[in-house]
């Protein structure tokens, strides 16, 4: 088996990514396509249970937040990768989308546009 090829450019820093379709203070010198990140997580019995016993009492089930954010920020992760194989420096226009695959499992897709940006002055 062969290992995944690295893009030997700089990493994509977390400045470099927005929601929007522009960064401020940077030209768009070129658009490379979608690149995404996606993981599949699942809820263990012992978190269910504990997150049952905290549904019981209400308030925030801390377990269950933090599965989503570990899982976020993995897909997060992944797509930024994805950004750097394509040789951006940047992605714009970044979202998310969940879905239940079967009970307790989730995908989450992070997704956005690679692009190049070059400095505006």
């Amino acid at each position: 088996m062969s290992s995944p090829v690295r893009h030997s450019g700089p990493k994509i820093v977390h400045s470099m990514t927005t929601t929007t379709f522009g960064l401020e203070g940077y030209e768009i010198a070129q658009t490379l396509g979608v690149v995404m990140g996606v993981t599949v997580r699942s809820r263990s019995v012992v978190g269910t249970a504990i997150a049952g016993i905290q549904v019981f009492f209400g308030g925030r089930i801390g377990n269950f937040v933090e599965l989503c954010e570990r899982a976020r920020q993995e897909a997060f992760e992944l797509m930024l990768q994805h950004a750097e194989q394509t040789g951006a420096n940047a992605v714009i226009g970044i979202r998310y989308d969940a879905n239940e695959i079967m009970s307790g499992v989730t995908e989450v897709l992070c997704y956005g546009t690679a692009v190049t940006v070059e400095s505006a002055t």
